[in-house]
């Protein structure tokens, strides 16, 4: 990397409020700036590039093609400062500082609710949690680790299972009711919700519940398991969720489940992390802890039947 090709991070910063503002004098006062102040390194930003960034029509500013792409590519980049900024600022007065990489549903209603317990045996740690969908490049990306869901396979890291996912079916209490589901052979003719990632989770179902269906694969489909279970709660249909991501909808009845037939699909939830690193302790504590904790949800089996 060439220091002379970066321009000065105040012209940058400039840059990017004026073009999001449209105005210099917006962007002064976003910045505790004079407007003259703004404009000078707007000006020294172009005279280091060689390109005109803005019009400057009246009493106005608009953005030129070259500026359009340049606040596009710059944009990104200041994001990125900002967030390793801060991530860096957390390690300030501790040094076991955790960040891991969690699946959104996963980390708000399995992980987040566990954390305490993880807090009164290593105190001294602080947590950094942020969401990943896909498998990432850990010496790219700033993690300790990852929470991982599907086949144990992750480049340049090593995946320790965790537990299963088993699904049950839930549906609205006054769903339940209006349509008379007393047997599973009853949900052939409802809405049935899928999610997006599980698309065959309903034809299992159906096969082990000794159930003979075409239309196993009909109906709505959603990203999100979050999104699923909201909606079955609303009475749009029934829905196969795992049963500890809707505890406490189970617990509030605003979900019932509606048969005692779970099914435990193939894939597992997985705690990844790079193989080519020594682990910290305080990492060390953390996955230990959710190896415990993941046998404490194998070893949870009570069965919440219809009411």
């Amino acid at each position: 990397m060439k220091r002379g090709f970066i321009p000065p991070i105040d012209c940058l910063i400039a840059f990017e409020s004026a073009a999001r503002h449209g105005s210099f004098t917006r962007a002064a006062e976003e910045l505790f700036l004079t407007q003259g102040a703004v404009s000078k390194q707007v000006r020294l930003l172009e005279g280091r590039l060689g390109v005109e960034l803005f019009k400057r029509i009246r009493q106005r500013i608009v953005l030129t093609d070259a500026g359009r792409i340049y606040l596009h590519d710059i944009r990104g980049t200041l994001e990125k400062m900002t967030s390793a900024t801060r991530q860096v600022m957390s390690f300030a007065g501790s040094e076991d500082v955790l960040n891991v990489a969690v699946l959104p549903t996963f980390g708000t209603r399995w992980l987040a609710r566990r954390l305490p317990r993880f807090h009164e045996r290593y105190p001294e740690a602080s947590f950094n949690l942020s969401v990943r969908l896909r498998p990432f490049d850990f010496s790219v990306e700033p993690f300790d680790g990852a929470i991982h869901y599907g086949e144990p396979v992750w480049a340049g890291a090593i995946a320790e299972p965790l537990f299963q996912e088993e699904v049950i079916p839930v549906a609205s209490r006054a769903f339940r009711d209006r349509h008379s589901l007393c047997t599973p052979e009853d949900l052939i003719d409802v809405m049935r919700l899928h999610q997006s990632t599980r698309p065959d989770a309903w034809q299992k179902w159906f096969s082990l519940a000794g159930v003979e269906t075409d239309g196993a694969f009909q109906g709505p489909r959603f990203d999100q398991f979050t999104m699923i279970s909201q909606a079955a709660a609303s009475g749009l249909g029934v829905a196969l969720v795992p049963k500890f991501f809707i505890e406490e909808e189970l617990a509030a009845g605003t979900l019932v489940r509606l048969f005692d037939i779970s099914l435990k699909l193939s894939s597992a939830y997985h705690f990844v992390y790079p193989e080519n690193r020594t682990l910290r302790p305080v990492v060390k504590s953390f996955k230990a802890w959710l190896q415990e904790e993941a046998h404490e949800q194998q070893l949870d089996r009570e069965t919440l039947l219809p009411q």
